[in-house]
């Protein structure tokens, strides 16, 4: 199937990254030959405008109080002449493969996003690289949404009015959801679509990544809470759910011990969440063959009940006081 296809990158103090993934997309297999790359830039500081111009791709440098992913896509998107549009994040690296296999998926009219695989570059960098790695994957199929990464129809997103760009994460389910409503359809393949190098060294940049998925659960989920088509409202509710749940039973099975003057309330909860981090482990045993993988994916899964509640808090918070909260950032510039 041959289509005209652009590219919009977007990134913010990539660095080295950048100019990888620009390489990578001008290594492309197309159908049409070279598409059109269009590089948008959120006020880097480490001349990523610069590396983006030398390579070839046309640039733009947006100027905002507050910058967001979705912004930097609608800006790239309303400079793009083809009939796909191809979003990458600036820290990705393209399968080679990828466009070429997802184009042949356009002939289904209906089909509006295409998505694929994305995994990890360095997964063994840290711990916290090793379980994200997993958070990625998804079955193929008909799907609700895509991530950052995703080859849309340029009609259907114009249709859909684009991405909302008060949305400081998120964008990506909101709009899908959006698509669906109006008869769209989301596909995942089972093909790889990007490396991804999340570059998390820290716990504290896992802290606030999960932060900043609360905020996005809470934000999302209470503007379609009322409609026929709700989004994440039941995953906002079980997370509030667990995360009580898992920060009151330490302070409880402690408190029970003292009382009952014995170590079994604190044993039986200890056994309580090694069984649901085993039984994590083994229902997503089809993401990776390393036990271990699975069990530290499994300790993720529960662990980061808590800040990703606190997340949706902070939503709370700021809506009551009609505040506006900039980016959540958690990556460091390379």
């Amino acid at each position: 199937m041959s289509a005209p296809l652009s590219v919009v990158i977007i990134g913010r103090n990539e660095g080295a990254r950048l100019e990888r993934c620009l390489r990578s997309v001008q290594s492309a297999i197309l159908p049409g030959g070279q598409p059109e790359i269009i590089y948008v830039d959120s006020a880097s500081t480490d001349q990523s405008a610069a590396r983006a111009e030398s390579l070839g791709a046309k640039t733009l440098v947006l100027r905002s109080d507050h910058p967001t992913a979705a912004r930097g896509r609608n800006a790239g998107a309303g400079q793009c002449s083809g009939e796909f549009i191809l979003f990458l994040d600036g820290d990705t690296i393209l399968d080679p493969s990828f466009p070429a296999a997802a184009l042949e998926h356009f002939a289904d009219p209906a089909i509006a996003v295409v998505c694929g695989y994305r995994r990890e570059i360095h997964p063994h960098a840290s711990i916290f690289n090793r379980v994200v790695d997993l958070d990625w994957m998804g079955r193929p199929g008909m799907a609700e949404f895509c991530g950052g990464d995703s080859l849309m129809r340029r009609s259907a997103f114009e249709e859909a009015g684009g991405f909302d760009e008060t949305l400081i994460a998120g964008e990506e389910p909101d709009l899908c959801r959006r698509l669906r409503q109006r008869g769209w359809r989301i596909l995942q393949i089972d093909h790889p679509m990007t490396g991804h190098d999340i570059a998390m060294h820290s716990f504290s940049q896992y802290w606030r990544r999960s932060l900043r998925t609360g905020y996005a659960y809470a934000e999302v989920s209470r503007r379609y809470e009322s409609t026929p088509l709700p989004l994440w409202k039941e995953a906002a509710r079980a997370n509030r759910r667990r995360a009580i749940l898992l920060a009151s039973a330490p302070p409880a099975a402690i408190a029970a011990s003292w009382l009952l003057k014995s170590i079994w309330p604190c044993a039986l909860a200890g056994l309580v969440a090694a069984g649901l981090v085993i039984r994590t482990a083994e229902k997503n045993r089809w993401k990776s063959p390393s036990l271990l993988t699975r069990l530290l994916y499994g300790v993720h899964s529960h662990a980061q009940q808590i800040p990703i509640f606190l997340g949706q808090l902070q939503y709370s918070y700021d809506r009551r006081r009609s505040r506006r909260r900039g980016l959540i950032e958690y990556k460091a510039a390379p």
